[in-house]
């Protein structure tokens, strides 16, 4: 695996390494040891299995608050996926800076996102599906979301007028006195 930084602190694109033949391939997405090297978060909590049947489908932008502060990996295993992450934490520095890649099928890449980023994609394709490790168990009491398209952060999202759950639709744009959460 390689570690690629961004321009956010907290979020890493990892390129998993791939041994291909005639028969297809195979790609470690996750080993302890090598995250641990990279000073990356190791706890496994909970595996998450998302399908999109429809292209322009958004699902985000969501975080959860300290105890639960989650650290997720997340991987485009069907179709494809605008994946992004927004800066949350209180006092940092990239604060409500964003970070957004194309994951699909067919790249060997995933996206770590540490606590305290709201994290949400939209399905570039029909049929996409993502699975992420999460490493705290969902606490709907400590989630906290962050509007699509609050323009305090301007998201660019590749598909205008997404397809949003009514939960994401409801969310309203953050207040002018949002300072973020501790992690």
């Amino acid at each position: 695996m390689q570690f690629h930084g961004t321009p956010i602190p907290g979020i890493t694109l990892v390129e998993l390494r791939v041994l291909q033949d005639d028969r297809g391939w195979f790609a470690r997405s996750f080993c302890r040891e090598t995250f641990l090297l990279q000073g990356l978060e190791t706890e496994i909590s909970q595996i998450n299995h998302s399908y999109c049947k429809t292209r322009g489908i958004l699902r985000g932008l969501h975080y959860q608050r300290a105890p639960q502060a989650e650290t997720k990996l997340v991987r485009c295993v069907k179709g494809s996926i605008f994946d992004v992450a927004v800066d949350v934490r209180q006092d940092s520095p990239t604060f409500l800076q964003w970070y957004g890649v194309n994951l699909d099928e067919d790249s060997p890449y995933a996206l770590y996102v540490g606590p305290g980023f709201a994290h949400g994609y939209q399905a570039l394709s029909d049929h996409s599906a993502v699975v992420y490790q999460s490493s705290a168990s969902y606490a709907p009491n400590l989630e906290g979301c962050v509007r699509f398209d609050d323009p305090r952060i301007g998201v660019q999202w590749p598909i205008m007028s997404p397809i949003l759950s009514p939960k994401d639709q409801s969310v309203p744009w953050l207040e002018s006195d949002f300072l973020g959460i501790s992690v």
